[in-house]
């Protein structure tokens, strides 16, 4: 690993994506630097420097290399057997229970998100996991995700990435269940109003937190959400996770804001969350006053076409999103040349990119550690 600090064109993912510099991909990585350095730096976190009573550096590669192989990334999976083999760690993992507990919420996150439980967690902790331990496991296999998608991306932007075997991505499956697992009322079908969120796992306490680490987070203004506490239980990552979203959806130029949003509606209809879809929908509603468009994307059924009935620019931004967010992904230059068709140059396109991978890794984390209720007045 090179001690010298990376600039927005030579972190990990754009030094494996062959971003070459001086090219018009190098230049929209600097615009958007906040999102590439930060992005960096949680990756660093999760799979260099975390906090290795929680994980071993063997274990967290080990793990990631899961993660890759999950994705098909190829790519990844070369770059995390060379870090493993550089560590002098095994390529596989241990057999015993709970490796293989381990293992099998990887498969989890990475694979089938959606068809995660409460009681998957509790067997986790029953085969010796912490809570802190699987949050931190469950970041670095959303991280892993992101990375794969973001990878992908910049590949395609860059005219390097082969084409993937012909695939027609659809609107995915999402829970259907009427209550939650404490009783209260679940949303069955997609929404744009606002839901609660509650976790299986229990959120930081903020007794716990130093005055410094209390003022982050309320000035993120996370300190009464209970997602965002549970993800303080590794508050460094939180930290650099919390400034990539900022980098990637709270900047001028490139991408319109309601399509970045729209971007992220499309990669949760895929994934099946329900919560992260309703936020920002609901954003991508209010920003666009496209209502009904965004109320028919969120109507489409499992199996059916997300880009259906979509207005011509609409619909390869959501075939994009759709394509790059699926497992593996099946995005193809086909469908970036149609953007690039409309007009759309590296900034938007990486803006586009960044939101499918960003919400690669949201959805995982929503999806796995928590689920959406109703909020009855």
């Amino acid at each position: 690993m090179s001690s010298a600090e990376p600039t927005p064109d030579t972190t990990l993912i754009a030094r494996l994506a062959g971003v070459q510099p001086g090219t018009a991909l190098a230049a929209a990585l600097t615009v958007r630097a906040e999102a590439q350095l930060n992005a960096d730096a949680a990756g660093r976190l999760l799979l260099d420097d975390g906090d290795l009573q929680r994980l071993t550096l063997a274990e967290r590669l080990g793990y990631a290399l899961a993660t890759s192989q999950a994705h098909a990334d190829e790519t990844l999976l070369a770059h995390y057997r060379q870090r493993l083999a550089a560590a002098g760690a095994p390529a596989d993992l241990p057999t015993d229970a709970r490796s293989a507990a381990g293992l099998q919420h990887v498969q989890r996150l990475a694979l089938a998100p959606v068809q995660a439980t409460a009681g998957q967690l509790a067997a986790l902790q029953a085969a010796g996991w912490s809570a802190d331990a699987i949050l931190t496991l469950s970041q670095i296999v959303a991280y892993v995700s992101f990375q794969s998608r973001y990878l992908s991306g910049l590949r395609l932007i860059a005219g390097t990435e082969a084409a993937p075997p012909p695939r027609e991505v659809r609107a995915g499956e999402w829970h259907r269940q009427p209550h939650t697992a404490t009783g209260r009322l679940a949303p069955t079908a997609f929404t744009r109003d606002e839901l609660g969120w509650q976790p299986w796992l229990a959120p930081r306490e903020r007794a716990t937190l130093s005055a410094d680490e209390a003022a982050q987070l309320e000035k993120a203004g996370h300190l009464n959400s209970d997602y965002f506490m549970l993800l303080a239980r590794d508050l460094p990552v939180l930290a650099h996770r919390t400034r990539t979203d900022k980098g990637i959806f709270y900047t001028h130029g490139g991408l319109s804001r309601a399509e970045r949003e729209l971007a992220a509606t499309v990669t949760s209809k895929v994934n099946g969350c329900i919560y992260c879809a309703s936020v920002h929908a609901r954003k991508s509603a209010q920003l666009s006053g496209e209502v009904a468009a965004v109320d028919a994307l969120l109507a489409v059924a499992p199996g059916q076409d997300l880009a259906a009935g979509q207005s011509p620019r609409w619909q390869p931004q959501i075939r994009l999103a759709a394509q790059l967010a699926a497992t593996p992904h099946a995005a193809a230059p086909a469908d970036l040349a149609a953007l690039r068709a409309q007009g759309l140059g590296e900034l938007e396109l990486l803006d586009l990119v960044g939101a499918v991978a960003f919400f690669s890794w949201a959805n995982r984390l929503m999806l796995t550690l928590g689920e959406p209720f109703v909020a009855v007045a």
